[in-house]
């Protein structure tokens, strides 16, 4: 068997996670399977389209560290959320039920170095120490780091008054 007999024809696998992604994205979204007392779970981010500028949604399995979203593939550029991300790193995303924004930085194979220096501390490290060298043997990784913006508030506590 050749190695390319292996491989899925590209429409085969474009249409098999199409059709995955419409029949999970809904719940996903609703915060079913979101990361909650472990810090890995399914998460839907809303990209914009590299080409057509339109919004476009993926449920995705992702871990939660220092507030940060981390999510990777090793289908690359296979992956189209790859490319919406390198033309567009302003993300929507649903985490536990909420839509949140941020900002992702991607770390991809044969790409130069991105800027970590705004990830929280622990971000930082793992994306310098973890990821980047992952790339080398193609993985590729997206941390979102959300937009104070939209993180949830502390609830503050009820003043009575007399």
């Amino acid at each position: 068997m050749a190695p390319d007999d292996a491989t899925p024809p590209r429409g085969l696998e474009t249409d098999f996670f199409r059709a995955l992604n419409a029949l999970i994205e809904p719940a996903v979204r609703a915060g079913c399977g979101s990361p909650g007392l472990m810090p890995t779970g399914l998460v839907v981010i809303e990209t914009t389209g590299a080409q057509s500028g339109r919004p476009r949604r993926v449920p995705l399995l992702a871990t939660v560290l220092d507030g940060c979203v981390f999510v990777s593939t090793v289908r690359g550029p296979r992956s189209a959320w790859v490319g919406n991300l390198r033309a567009h790193p302003e993300v929507r995303y649903w985490l536990a039920g909420r839509e949140r924004r941020g900002h992702a930085v991607l770390l991809a194979p044969g790409a130069p170095s991105p800027e970590v220096d705004r990830l929280p501390p622990l971000a930082r490290a793992v994306a310098q120490g973890l990821l980047a060298p992952a790339t080398a043997v193609g993985w590729t990784f997206a941390v979102i780091a959300p937009d104070a913006s939209t993180l949830p508030t502390p609830a503050t506590p009820e003043t009575r008054t007399p």
